[in-house]
Parts: structure tokens; C-alpha cells; sequence
């Protein structure tokens, strides 16, 4: 069956639907929940071989005092039931604790020594020294200790022990998971997976680094790539639209912001340009009717769509009988992307480069 000439009649409606699409997908944007990998946390995987009802348990570890989200799925092995916890504000002071005191440490250290061989770098010590104690007190502090009953002989002292009550408060922590969930809980097997605050930030800081260096390129190529504004705002800004919509949608169904949906938008952005560039070259290389040539990259742009949403939708499907939170994120995010980048791509970047061929024969 032939698809149908879009751009045929007043083509500029065609911007309405996916003007309405972005507009309902930037407002599901900000409902996107952080992961683990972003947010800091623990998540603990339960093997069990009998059922366990997600929000009966979610409420018994609530009234335990552990602010859990838990989730049940059926395996061919029995049951796996996925528990997420967020960090704990003591361990997340104590993190924050531990980067100061590895900072002041080796320069309280450095001064000490030449404090005793010239009498001059005394008062630099001593200022150094009650910044480093003031650190080490407040560590002390969070498992209920102050630094005056410690009785430090010195700053290798200090330093063991301020290593042990960082040790003390992620043990409490530990505790703090474990023993409501043995106590509520009968599993065969249990696997822990935990980001510290630290590692989280870190993760933050490398993806808006790649982000601003994927958004920073791809303009610098596409703009090599055309010399011409027009063209190249309407790539970019089909490339946009994508992403916000697959955004969107992980919003609206509560994809969670992870690595591997991270890595989807990224992939996203690089089918967008794809199919954009196709649509941009066909009108400005190929003689003829604008309108034809746009038909016809549509054709061939769709088949391309057509074949990744069949390959993505099998993700999707594995990973509704497997349980594999990585696929099920991967699929879904694409498959959200590839529906936004029908409209971005055919209904924006079209009618845009259309108004712009059409303004230059005029």
C-alpha cells in the first residue's frame, strides 16, 4: 500500500500534532525519577520460591523505618523481588565527611613536619589542625562519640580511627537494610548493589560533560556538513524535539533515569540526525519538486524507523519475560524516541525545510 503525500495541500498543519506532543512531553519531564546510578542508594536483588506481595512488604519495611521501594517479578526460577533504598543522610554526611579529611590530611601532615623544624609555620599547623579535628568530630559525632573521649595521640591515630567510625557508620547502615529485610523476608540467594553519593555526582558530572560535548559537536557537523543556517537549525532541532520527547515519555511511564537509559537518549540523537540529514539532503541535493523529494526521504526514512522499532519492540518483550531492568530501559526509551522522531523528523524538520525551498524559489 502507498503511503500518502503529506505534504501535499497546507503542509504547515502538520506542526500542530508534534507541537502538542512536546508540549505534553515537557510536562511529564520533570515526574522522571533518578535511578541508583544517579541518586546514590542500594539495590538488593532477592532470589525466593515463594511469592512475595510488593506492597505488603513495602509497608512493612516502611513501618521498620526503611523508606524501601519494592518490586516482584516472575522468573522460571521462581520469584526475584528488587528492593530499592535510598542513602541515608549519616552516610551520605559521613562521605561528604571522608573527601574533607582526605584533603586536610596530608597537608596537616606536611605542616607538622615543618612546624617542628621551623617555629614560624606553628600557627598555620594549629589552624590546619583544628580544621582537620572539627572534621574528625563531626565523623565521631554520627556514631555518638566526641573527639576529646577518643584519646588521639596523634595524627596517625586520627586517621585510624576516623577510618574506623566511617567503617561504623556504613556497618549501621548495612544493618539498618539487612535485618528488616531477614525479618520479613525468606530468600534463597541475595545479591547488594550500591552507589555511594560520591559516585553518583560523579556519574552526573561525566553525563552533562558528554551531553554538552554531544550537543557542541553534532551542531559543529551539521553546520560543516550544510553551510547553510536554515537547514542545520532544522536538524538540530528535530535532533531536540526527539529527546524531548523520549523524555517524555520516560516520565510518563516511569522509565527511570539510569546509565543504560542515558545511553538511549544518546543513541537517539544519533537515529534523529540520521534520518533528519537523509530528509535535509534529499531536498536540497536533488532537482525537482520539494514536495516529491520530501515524500520520498519519508519512504525511505520510515522503513529505516519501521525496522528499529521491530528490533527494539523484541527488546522490549525479552525484557518483559526476563525481568532485565537494562533492557527494559534501553527498549523503552528507544521505542519512545523512535515514535517522537516520526513527528520531529517528517511533520518539523520537513515542513521547516519545505517553507525554506519554497521561500528560496519564490
Amino acid at each position: 500500500m502507498e503511503l500518502p503525500n503529506i505534504y501535499k495541500g497546507n503542509y504547515k498543519m502538520l506542526v500542530i500534532f508534534p507541537i502538542i506532543l512536546l508540549a505534553v512531553a515537557i510536562y511529564f519531564i520533570p515526574s522522571i525519577k533518578m535511578g541508583v546510578d544517579f541518586q546514590g542508594g542500594t539495590l538488593i536483588t532477592l532470589s525466593t520460591k515463594e511469592s512475595v506481595g510488593a506492597e505488603d512488604l513495602q509497608a512493612k519495611l516502611r513501618a521498620e523505618g526503611m523508606e524501601a521501594t519494592v518490586r516482584v517479578f516472575s522468573t522460571t526460577m521462581g520469584y526475584r523481588v528488587e528492593i530499592e533504598v535510598p542513602q541515608s543522610k549519616s552516610l551520605v554526611q559521613a562521605e561528604e565527611l571522608k573527601g574533607q579529611f582526605n584533603t586536610l590530611l596530608p597537608v596537616v601532615s606536611n605542616l607538622e613536619v615543618n612546624a617542628y623544624q621551623n617555629a614560624s609555620m606553628n600557627s598555620e599547623y594549629q589552624e590546619k589542625k583544628a580544621g582537620l579535628d572539627a572534621v574528625a568530630g563531626s565523623m565521631f559525632a554520627l556514631i555518638n562519640k566526641s573527639l576529646a573521649s577518643m584519646n588521639i595521640t596523634g595524627t596517625n591515630d586520627l586517621q585510624k580511627r576516623f577510618a574506623d567510625a566511617y567503617s561504623e557508620v556504613y556497618s549501621d547502615y548495612e544493618r539498618s537494610i539487612s535485618e528488616p529485610i531477614n525479618k520479613h523476608v525468606s530468600y534463597n540467594s541475595m545479591s547488594v548493589q550500591t552507589v555511594s553519593p560520591v559516585l553518583s555526582a560523579r556519574f552526573i558530572d561525566s553525563i552533562l560533560k558528554i551531553a554538552v560535548w554531544a550537543a557542541v559537536l553534532s551542531m559543529i557537523l551539521v553546520f560543516v556538513f550544510f553551510r547553510s543556517v536554515v537547514p542545520s537549525i532544522a536538524v538540530l532541532a528535530g535532533a531536540a524535539c526527539d529527546v524531548v520527547i523520549a523524555m517524555g515519555g520516560m516520565g510518563l511511564f516511569g522509565i527511570e533515569f539510569t546509565l543504560a537509559s542515558f545511553a538511549a537518549l544518546l543513541m537517539l540523537v544519533g537515529f534523529s540526525l540520521d534520518t533528519d540529514i537523509l530528509l535535509t539532503t534529499r531536498m536540497l541535493k536533488r532537482k525537482g519538486d520539494p514536495r516529491e523529494n520530501a515524500y520520498d526521504a519519508m519512504k525511505t526514512g520510515l522503513t529505516m524507523s519501521g525496522a528499529a522499532i521491530v528490533a527494539f519492540g523484541a527488546l522490549f518483550i525479552l525484557s518483559i519475560f526476563t525481568h532485565i531492568p537494562t533492557y527494559y530501559e534501553i527498549s523503552a526509551v528507544a521505542l519512545c524516541g523512535l515514535f517522537g522522531d516520526t513527528f520531529a523528523t517528517w511533520c518539523i524538520n520537513g515542513v521547516l525545510m519545505l517553507h525554506h525551498m519554497e521561500g528560496k524559489k519564490k
